[in-house]
């Protein structure tokens, strides 16, 4: 281990690795710390849904932040397997945001305005998901929207950023950050670093870092279960969406089906409670689901904001000390944006400032009450 990098990144996420992919794209000298192995937390039980819409009504700034951050993707799969020649399970096939009631299709008004979303009466869903509930009234049909493998995709950023000279310390837990004259000092429990600057891309697990830095603010966990299963009778071509509830298939032919949402939990074990609302939702959707087969389970903290959208931007007196955290249900969409968007602000290079902004990591004291 060096004893000084010109940036290093806390947190092995998948926001995290994509921040140190880009850094090290721009020929920047980065190490990265990982207090487990990369991908393992809540990175590894998301769905890996790329849906900009599917949060969004389209009007607003994440949305146009989502909406970079997925178009990214289209090139970020075949670049990165170039270099890692790790798939990330990149599918197309778009989302299939489910109508059952009059309420339903009303909440999704402002979505059917987009120009990629088209509305499905009920014989045109069960045309292109036979299996899909007799109960359904419709759809509206994101054509856009896609899918990744977050494990694959978390490693591919960092196999590819240590390809291009990024160094990825996994196992290695960092415990305090002091200031040290212009730089600063990083203390991990394998011995101390120096570097220019620090991001801290640490998720749910951050908070005792930010208390170390000065910033007040907190990030909340949401808890959120999933099933991975097999369908092996009946192949599922869209992703569906109901309730806060989606069936994502993916390209190695299981699917996932998730999310609960448990504020203030800490636990990372699957709940039978949160298993049985998961089956029974799936359920509603597909009839055809009680045949499937679990494969596993999983359980990640979200990392959530006072006001939900991610804090992405440099300390409000300490310029070097740069926050990528509370990126919440959409972590893995949001990622190559959040990498791009960290590099240029340490690169000093132009932004959109309304993204600025929207993601200042002080923007609840600037509000105006």
């Amino acid at each position: 281990m060096k004893q000084h990098y010109e940036v290093v990144v806390i947190g092995g996420g998948i926001i995290g690795c994509s921040i140190a992919y880009y850094l090290a794209k721009e020929k920047v000298d980065v190490g990265l710390f990982e207090r487990d192995r990369i991908g393992t937390k809540t990175t590894s039980a998301a769905a890996g849904m790329l849906g900009a819409h599917s949060e969004s009504n389209g009007e607003d700034t994440i949305f146009s932040f989502a909406r970079s951050s997925q178009q990214a993707y289209n090139e970020l799969k075949d670049e990165l397997y170039t270099l890692s020649g790790i798939d990330i399970g990149y599918r197309e096939g778009g989302i299939l945001k489910l109508v059952f009631s009059d309420a339903d299709k009303y909440r999704l008004t402002s979505l059917l305005k987009q120009p990629t979303v088209k509305w499905l009466d009920k014989e045109e869903v069960k045309k292109m998901e036979p299996m899909i509930s007799p109960n359904v009234l419709g759809a509206a049909y994101i054509m856009d929207d896609m899918s990744v493998m977050p494990v694959q995709t978390c490693e591919s950023f960092a196999n590819s950023a240590r390809i291009l000279g990024a160094s990825i310390f996994e196992n290695n837990d960092v415990y305090k950050v002091e200031e040290k004259g212009d730089n600063y000092l990083v203390r991990t429990t394998k011995g101390d670093v120096e570097a220019s600057y620090v991001v801290f891309a640490t998720g749910v697990y951050g908070n005792g870092l930010f208390k170390q830095i000065g910033l007040d603010e907190e990030l909340v966990p949401v808890k959120g279960e999933s099933l991975i299963v097999h369908n092996e009778k009946h192949a599922l071509k869209h992703t569906l969406f109901h309730e806060s509830c989606y069936i994502v298939p993916r390209t190695n032919g299981k699917l996932v089906i998730g999310a609960t949402m448990i504020e203030n939990d800490w636990g990372d074990s699957v709940s039978l409670d949160g298993i049985k609302v998961l089956i029974e939702k799936a359920k509603s959707m597909l009839p055809s689901a009680i045949e499937w087969k679990i494969d596993h389970v999983k359980a990640g903290l979200r990392p959530s904001t006072f006001d939900g959208n991610p804090f992405i931007g440099s300390h409000p007196e300490k310029e070097k000390i740069l926050v990528a955290c509370g990126h919440y249900r959409n972590g893995i969409l949001l990622a190559p944006a959040t990498g791009k968007m960290i590099c240029d602000f340490i690169l000093g290079k132009k932004m959109n400032r309304e993204w600025v902004e929207a993601f200042r990591v002080d923007r609840r004291q600037s509000m105006v009450i």
